[in-house]
Parts: C-alpha cells; structure tokens; sequence
C-alpha cells in the first residue's frame, strides 16, 4: 500500500493511528459524470471490511434500479461483508419538478423526511458508511439547511464514514468536508446526440 507523507502534522494531540482512523466526510460534486459511481466503489470497499453500509438516494426515481443497487443488495445479504441497506427518497426530483398529487408528499418534505432517517442512523450508529446519494440537490435548493447538516456531521459519534454527491455542493459543506472532488467534464457521448446506455448509464 502506498505510503503517503502528510504536509502538514496537525498539532491536534492525536496519535498518528487516531489520526488516520477518524471518521471522514467526503463530498464529490461537479458536472461530470462519476460521482454516485466513486460513492458506490467507496461502499465496495466498505462492503469488503465487514461495515455496515447505508445508501440514501435522495433523488434518482423509486422505480430506476441502477446496477449498483442490485450488486450491492445481493453482496449485503451473501453474509461475506457487511450488510447494505438502500434507502430511496424520491421519484426522479432532480428531473421532474412537479407539483404534488392532492394527499401526495412534495419532494421536499420527502427529501426532509430523508434527512430525518439519516439523522436517527447517524445518532444510533447505524452505519459505518453513508453514501447520501444527490443529497446536495435539496442542500442547494435550499429545502435542507446545510448549516444543519454540518452540525449533525460534525457531532456524529463513533467512527461514521459520509459520502455526499451531487451537483452545486454548498461552499459551506465544502470547506467542512474532508475530502472534496470536483467532476469536470471534458467530454461525454450525449454531447453527441448518445443517449445512455444499458451497463454504462444504469
């Protein structure tokens, strides 16, 4: 394993294993292609040392089963690992903005709701791992406030790992987070006219 020198050495009175082993909160946002895709290899290696993982998809539809899903669900349940429990919050929000059915739930109170049951496995210690999947959609349109999110990640106990994707991740949550990567896109077929595709797209 490659063996990487710090910078910089915090004067926080950690021991260098404390140090490496505090729980992290990464986010990875931008326009290019890739974000919930580094979020599910991140739960695979989860998976792979026993942690229990949780994944909250707070905007792609109920109905869309996307490969990972599948590939996780069935590796959670194969007793190897740990175990993956998938949580879906919405019906495609980041595409269909529409008004709801009378009795119907808006997609921000369900995205709310959503926000509620992390914040209940946070403080429970659920999970080893969160994947908050598009979760900085409803940070960024503002039906979450993210000066809250910041705080229950921040007094989150134990060692609880968060992963946090999406387009127009708030500059707040940015600078909190531990590890920040931006997608840019160079290129992608649908620039092109290509519509997605079956093992690429989903």
């Amino acid at each position: 394993m490659p063996q990487g020198q710090p910078t910089v050495v915090p004067d926080d009175g950690l021991t260098t294993r404390q140090r490496r082993n505090r729980p992290l909160v990464f986010v990875h946002t931008g326009v290019g292609k890739g974000k919930s895709t580094a979020a599910f290899g991140l739960a695979l290696r989860a998976w792979n040392q026993g942690w229990p993982v949780g994944v909250f998809q707070f905007v792609k539809s109920a109905k869309w089963k996307v490969g990972e899903e599948n590939a996780l669900k069935v590796l959670g349940a194969s007793g190897e690992g740990g175990t993956v429990a998938w949580h879906k919050m919405g019906e495609g929000w980041s595409w269909i903005q529409r008004e709801p059915a009378a009795g119907e739930q808006s997609n921000e109170d369900k995205a709310r709701e959503g926000w509620e049951q992390v914040k209940r496995d946070l403080a429970a210690e659920t999970h080893r791992l969160y994947v908050l999947d598009e979760f900085a959609y409803p940070l960024h349109w503002g039906w979450i406030d993210t000066d809250e999110v910041i705080e229950v990640l921040r007094s989150r106990p134990g060692t609880q790992h968060v992963v946090i994707t999406g387009r127009n991740a708030p500059q707040k949550l940015v600078d909190f987070a531990d590890l920040v990567t931006d997608m840019s896109k160079v290129k992608h077929p649908m620039d092109a006219g290509q519509k997605g595709q079956r093992g690429i797209e989903w």
